[in-house]
């Protein structure tokens, strides 16, 4: 095991917050508090927490219409957070990006996207940046496995290892591309055989595994940072809920369902730690209720804070004074 107690039980934290705040938006959501869309990170949380907790706070990612869980996991302010799903002029976005798209700069975080494999391009983008400027920082790029059935996607692996670029891809491959399974539109058994026509290590590792996650990723990093060119990582996970909030889920039966919540990874990383000594009932009690806390005040700030100025619509469409810095 290479992590830390800890590192481990730092990780542990941001996966529960990630759950929290999850059920917690889903719950607004259905009582009609949050507008538009929501779609949730329950049952990925090893992934972001587990590849997100190595990098530095000058590294970037790019991240899908399922990213709540990576702008948490890299360090974002839950109120803030709250707030942009609310719709709120509090929020990272204004209230502008709402769930699908919400993003912040200094964090590193290069956009949520709602469209799939929106957020490739842009972490090539970001990476030939580092690349240009002769920077030691580093890209992860999430996306799903419906993504890489996706031309961008393709794309974006062959100019990242034609250029040697410092992205660590990684494909959290929840078994349904919206309401696609996973066998039914990919031609390959691993997406990570794909890396193989790039040039570039592919790997697949069960993504509700921590510690697997946190190993393989803390390879990818250290090679990609250290001028070793891209990594594409596949994460076998489970999305444990619909594809979005009110999927009434005719695609897939309850029993599969029943089957991956019996493997999602907080319960197995809780059972480790249980059993080292590193967590028990009254720490994990007393770890829950602080973060329950913590999204309630989330809440009470989203809900008392303003909705956007009409007048202010058409503001923060264009980056004034843009120069570039080579």
């Amino acid at each position: 095991m290479n992590i830390s107690n800890e590192e481990l039980l730092k990780i542990y934290k941001t996966m529960v917050t990630i759950r929290i705040f999850e059920q917690t938006a889903e719950q607004n959501f259905l009582q009609g508090e949050i507008p538009g869309f929501i779609h949730l990170y329950i049952g990925e949380e090893a992934i972001g927490a587990g590849i997100i907790s190595q990098l530095r706070e000058d590294d970037f990612i790019t991240s899908t219409h399922r990213g709540h869980g990576h702008m948490i996991a890299k360090g974002a302010d839950l109120k803030k957070m709250m707030a942009e799903l609310y719709g709120k002029e509090t929020g990272y976005c204004k209230g502008k990006g709402g769930s699908m798209h919400i993003m912040n700069f200094d964090l590193g975080v290069l956009g949520a996207n709602g469209v799939v494999a929106g957020g490739l391009p842009i972490a090539v983008g970001a990476g030939m940046a580092i690349k240009l400027k002769r920077g030691d920082q580093v890209v992860v790029s999430f996306f799903g496995d419906g993504a890489t059935g996706r031309g961008a996607f393709h794309e974006a692996l062959n100019w990242a290892s034609v250029y040697g670029l410092p992205i660590i891809f990684v494909n959290e491959n929840n078994q349904y591309a919206s309401t696609a399974k996973y066998e039914r539109v990919v031609p390959v058994k691993s997406i990570a055989e794909r890396a193989k026509a790039y040039n570039m290590p592919g790997i697949s590792v069960d993504g509700n595994d921590l510690f697997e996650v946190y190993k393989v990723a803390k390879e990818a990093i250290t090679r990609a940072r250290g001028g070793g060119g891209p990594t594409l990582i596949e994460a076998k996970t489970y999305r444990l809920k619909g594809h979005f909030v009110g999927d009434p889920e005719k695609y897939r039966e309850k029993s599969e369902v029943e089957d991956w919540w019996q493997r999602e990874p907080i319960k197995r990383v809780e059972k480790y730690m249980m059993e080292n000594g590193i967590l028990d009932k009254e720490k994990k009690k007393e770890i829950y209720e602080r973060i329950k806390r913590d999204v309630n005040s989330a809440v009470k700030f989203a809900r008392e804070s303003s909705f956007p100025k009409k007048e202010d619509a058409l503001s923060d469409l264009f980056v004034d004074d843009f120069k570039y810095d080579y």
